[in-house]
């Protein structure tokens, strides 16, 4: 009868410890994944655009459709893709003029 009795106690502290496991890996999972996380200048089927003028700005539009005043497209290989990235850091110092030049702030 002692047996089972000590039987019944080692399952739960069993579970308990795979239970302790799992949680302590999916933590560590979930630490790893957000290292790894950026997050987008625009959604799913839109492109950002830049705002002309001194102030700057930025907005996003629908792929296909062209930015409406103020904004027109960044230049070509100068277009920020995530927050933080070289050029969503770089447009933060510049900007675009009415001749289209690229003007620092």
């Amino acid at each position: 009868m002692a047996g089972a009795l000590g039987a019944t106690r080692i399952l739960p502290m069993r579970t308990r410890i795979s239970i302790a496991l799992a949680a302590v890996g999916l933590s560590a999972l979930m630490l790893t994944a957000g290292c790894s996380f950026e997050e987008s200048i625009c959604g799913s089927g839109e492109y950002p655009a830049i705002a002309v003028g001194a102030q700057g700005g930025s907005a996003c539009f629908p792929d296909g459709q062209e930015p409406t005043p103020p904004y027109v497209r960044y230049p070509e290989g100068k277009v920020p893709q995530h927050v933080d990235d070289e050029w969503d850091v770089y447009w933060r110092t510049h900007g675009i003029d009415e001749n289209n030049t690229i003007v620092e702030r």
